[in-house]
């Protein structure tokens, strides 16, 4: 058996990615989670399979198991629950990249580490490459999350360098579908459980800023190309280049729903990127990795889902 640990393996992603790495038979697969931002009920289905373990841990804490792989998902990844606990936010990515990193080391485990696109904070190179270092405020109320990430890159590629251990780096760009949490904050969800109820949706600023949205499949594939492919030279933008303003995207949202919500305009939070395009070129090349499933279709899917939920 290929034994393979998925931190946060009962949150949004990391349910998704079980499910995936269930599809091979000859995968055991062992999700730890601390169940902050995760649920029992995204891995409840998972319960019954032979070749499927749940832990309650906390990353933060050093953990002995016998694996092979290891995806390590485990971090908040929503404003509203990565600013909650801001120091545990860091804790969570630095001293959880560090237990992850040293149980692949007694291993020899190969690991991937989820990154993301916060890392270029707000940036003033558009679209994003991977040679762009980015452009963070340390002080800021997102820094918690954005700092933390750039840290657990920086202790991936030193672990390499002086223990050769095989780590890869995957930046995630924004990302929805079903099993994500009505209350975390994310536009997507926020959009669609507001025109599901009839609300107005709340943009933030005048709607200008711009994002791309990867249907939560397309990235789990790029996860699972990674780890399986030759290692890249560098760390690797996941996400989709098609892109849209916030207001587009209410737009939007207000139609797939069939909703009568209005727009209503609220203040922008600190520090919020006003432009966020991944450059795919290198997934492309390395992996084989592009999206394909178009925003309208993955939206039908999230908006079925949250009317079931709600």
């Amino acid at each position: 058996m290929n034994k393979i640990l998925v931190t946060g393996g009962a949150g949004f992603l990391g349910s998704h990615l079980c499910d995936a790495l269930l599809k091979d038979k000859k995968n055991k697969v062992i999700c730890l989670d601390n169940l902050y931002t995760g649920s029992e009920d995204n891995i409840a289905h998972l319960q019954s399979n032979a070749n499927f373990q749940f832990i309650n841990h906390d990353v933060t804490d050093p953990i002995d198991i016998d694996v092979n792989q290891i995806y390590n998902l485990a971090c908040p990844a929503s404003p509203i629950h990565y600013q909650h606990d801001p120091v545990q936010t860091m804790k969570t990515s630095v001293l959880g990249a560090i237990n992850i990193l040293n149980l692949a080391k007694k291993n020899n485990s190969r690991v991937m580490q989820a990154s993301t696109s916060e890392i270029y904070g707000d940036p003033i190179e558009h679209p994003q490459t991977e040679t762009y270092w980015g452009h963070v405020n340390p002080i800021g109320i997102r820094s918690c999350y954005d700092e933390g990430k750039r840290c657990a890159e920086t202790l991936c590629v030193d672990f390499e360098r002086q223990y050769d251990i095989d780590a890869r780096i995957v930046r995630i760009f924004n990302t929805y579908g079903p099993r994500m949490n009505k209350n975390d904050g994310r536009v997507v969800s926020n959009f669609i459980v507001q025109a599901i109820l009839g609300e107005d949706l709340t943009i933030f600023g005048d709607g200008s800023q711009t994002r791309s949205f990867c249907y939560y499949s397309d990235l789990i594939n790029g996860f699972i190309k990674m780890m399986n492919s030759n290692k890249p030279l560098t760390p690797i933008n996941l996400g989709n280049p098609r892109e849209f303003t916030i207001l587009e995207l209410a737009e939007l949202v207000i139609n797939r729903v069939s909703s009568d919500s209005k727009i209503s305009f609220s203040d922008l939070p600190s520090d919020d990127p006003k432009q966020r395009k991944p450059d795919i070129s290198n997934a492309k090349n390395f992996l084989s990795w592009r999206p394909i499933i178009e925003i309208e279709d993955g939206l039908d899917s999230t908006i079925k889902y949250f009317k079931k939920i709600l």
